[in-house]
């Protein structure tokens, strides 16, 4: 076996790991790669209109911001970066991730900029990274409880807290 096809299959994700652990539906899935590919497209045209300039902050802003597209490219979609070699297995290696560390990622890449350089530019080209970030952190919160099973666990709580109430009234007599 050559060793691309090593690389290959040591870089090929992992169906089953990433979608057991992070409980996230196939459709919200596809809506924060969807939206980390669409930021990677802002943040790389802001971040090239971004360079036309003079002033050094709004270049260094502006690489920044192509290094983010870059990024999101990569993690998100990386058969965007076939001409890269190490592209399958840095996409593993986000997929991997939790997505309470994808969020934490991705907000801090595209704050970033904005710190360095606060402009229009900048804000509206890092909106769709970091609303990205913001997907991500939302699925690690978990899926939203019913009030059915609330009332259950509030039910079960009561129960169990009387139980121990009669039990030490009873120890007292």
């Amino acid at each position: 076996m050559s060793s691309q096809d090593e690389q290959f299959q040591a870089g090929a994700p992992e169906p089953a790991a990433s979608s057991a652990d992070d409980g996230m539906t196939w459709w919200y899935r596809w809506l924060c790669r969807i939206a980390g590919v669409i930021g990677g497209l802002s943040c790389a045209f802001a971040g090239l209109w971004n360079c036309v300039t003079i002033n050094p902050l709004n270049i260094a802003a502006g690489v920044w911001m192509m290094l983010n597209a870059f990024v999101l490219f990569l993690c998100e979609a990386p058969f965007c970066c076939q001409f890269i070699e190490f592209a399958n297995a840095v996409s593993a290696r986000a997929d991997k991730l939790r997505p309470w560390q994808k969020a934490a990622f991705y907000c801090g890449m595209a704050v970033f900029p904005v710190v360095l350089s606060l402009t229009l530019t900048t804000l509206f080209g890092n909106a769709i990274a970091f609303a990205t970030g913001v997907l991500y952190g939302m699925s690690a919160l978990g899926k939203k409880g019913d009030a059915i099973s609330y009332a259950r666990i509030h039910q079960q709580q009561k129960q169990m807290d009387e139980e121990k109430l009669t039990g030490a009234l009873e120890g007292q007599a």
